[in-house]
């Protein structure tokens, strides 16, 4: 066997640790799948209305009971389950964050309301010892912040904890 120096230092000119041939070709991933509003793809429109509008009535009533981590623990489900369903982020980040703002928007709106309490007094002091514009308007969009920032960290761990390929 006969080492030709132009050879030298270039791919497959070095044949150290294996006798077997080339590798096999990897397989062929499948793309991953994502929610279509096309017929046929992922399902009608209505089904995930449906589903959008029960985790927003989930979301809603645990914000009644004093469940504050609640959008925490349905962005962690969201993240499983987006994981194991192929889910993109592009797909599955807004929607848990429109979910779990949409809900405590119903909680807060719902008390508002029907209780006649003074939640708009209370966000408007509350966003003044925080420093921000003493308005109602900002103590309430800060409430939903804080609602999409734990939906978003929840959906964060829970596509970290999946088992998942690497792409």
């Amino acid at each position: 066997m006969a080492a030709n120096p132009r050879r030298l230092g270039k791919p497959g000119s070095y044949r150290l640790g294996s006798m077997a041939g080339p590798p096999p070709p990897r397989p062929i991933l499948s793309s991953p799948r994502y929610p279509a509003w096309i017929p046929g793809r992922r399902g009608p429109a209505l089904l995930w209305l449906v589903a959008w509008l029960a985790g927003a009535a989930i979301l809603a009533v645990g914000a009644l009971a004093g469940l504050w981590y609640l959008p925490f623990v349905a962005g962690l489900a969201t993240g499983l389950a987006a994981r194991y369903g192929r889910l993109r982020l592009r797909v599955s980040l807004p929607a848990v964050i429109l979910v779990s703002a949409a809900g405590w928007a119903a909680a807060l709106a719902w008390l508002m309301l029907r209780d006649g309490l003074p939640e708009r007094s209370v966000a408007r002091t509350i966003a003044a010892l925080g420093g921000l514009p003493a308005h109602s308007t900002v103590g309430i969009a800060v409430t939903l912040l804080v609602a999409a920032v734990q939906a978003a960290a929840g959906l964060w761990l829970g596509r970290a904890l999946a088992p998942g390929r690497a792409r």
